[in-house]
């Protein structure tokens, strides 16, 4: 935690979010493409990315449909580029892992552990859906489990393992961070862990600071100097929990995956906007934001000539 370059991930567009909730929100491959060259030039070191369906923006893991945004991000950008595991919460593990299966990533997600992912209290803000699979995506997950199970990560770890993809472990809970440990006891995570605590999700840790500063003590606890630390706060949360994991040593995620606001009331009308706010905050705390280069020798990547795009 001695560095104190902070990489900045945005992550773009996500599976959480229905296209009826912003006009904003990326859908196609070229909205894709276009926000994550736009975070990219405000100053994100990473891009998470997901895949969509052109059509309706239903969540789509098909490598396909990755690959219709990749080599045009991979080509206009530097960006250090990072893949789901995750998907949605709808899927099973063997589909969500074939992008990062496939396409050999530097970077992606991974799960630590299966929870409610409740969705459904959206439903009271958002009343007017333009596709039919989108009220029922959200209502219905008050009734639903995203399944990580050891043996789904295991799988994921074991499939990947020759591809040198390194991954950003989404932890939801303090549980997830003993989750990461027991994978590097068992060998199948090496430092440094790359740890992205997510905070304000119905169904995992709250986003309280207290929250946030027993994320980081148990992290430095289980994993010591061979571990960096990022934070990613739902909605309303972003900016106040990027901002304390930055003032506590961490790198921050922002993007429209994790919130549609760019305040009050007021949707952010790009993912560059969120990177660009959370940038200037960064810097007037005299603060600097790490280049994809600088990301990469942070975080031991392989490079941008090692993947499969």
């Amino acid at each position: 935690m001695a560095q104190r370059k902070v990489i900045i991930t945005c992550a773009v567009t996500g599976s959480i979010h229905t296209p009826s909730m912003s006009p904003y929100l990326p859908v196609t491959p070229q909205e894709i493409a276009d926000a994550a060259l736009g975070a990219a030039e405000a100053g994100a070191a990473i891009v998470h990315l997901h895949a969509r369906n052109p059509e309706d923006g239903r969540p789509d893991q098909t490598p396909e449909a990755f690959m219709r945004f990749l080599p045009q991000i991979k080509k206009a950008s530097n960006v250090v580029i990072n893949l789901t595991t995750g998907g949605a919460p709808t899927m099973g593990v063997k589909e969500r892992l074939q992008p990062a299966l496939q396409l050999k990533p530097e970077v992606a997600s991974l799960n630590l552990g299966s929870m409610n992912f409740g969705l459904y209290e959206m439903l009271n803000r958002f009343k007017e859906f333009k596709h039919d699979w989108e009220r029922p995506y959200l209502a219905e997950s008050d009734d639903r489990v995203f399944k990580n199970t050891f043996r789904d990560i295991a799988f994921v770890l074991d499939s990947c393992s020759a591809n040198e993809t390194r991954f950003e472990l989404e932890c939801y809970d303090i549980g997830h961070l003993y989750t990461a440990a027991h994978f590097q006891e068992r060998g199948m995570l090496k430092a440094p862990l790359f740890i992205q605590s997510v905070l304000g999700l119905r169904g995992g840790i709250g986003a309280h600071a207290e929250d946030i500063s027993h994320m980081k003590r148990t992290a430095d606890r289980l994993f010591g100097d061979s571990y960096q630390w990022s934070v990613l706060g739902a909605g309303r949360n972003q900016m106040f929990s990027a901002v304390q994991s930055a003032v506590m040593g961490g790198h921050v995620r922002v993007g429209l995956e994790d919130s549609l606001w760019g305040g009050p009331g007021k949707l952010a009308t790009s993912n560059a906007e969120q990177v660009a706010r959370i940038r200037r905050i960064l810097e007037e705390l005299g603060l600097e934001v790490a280049t994809p280069d600088e990301a990469r020798a942070i975080l031991n990547l392989k490079g941008p000539d090692k993947v499969g795009f």
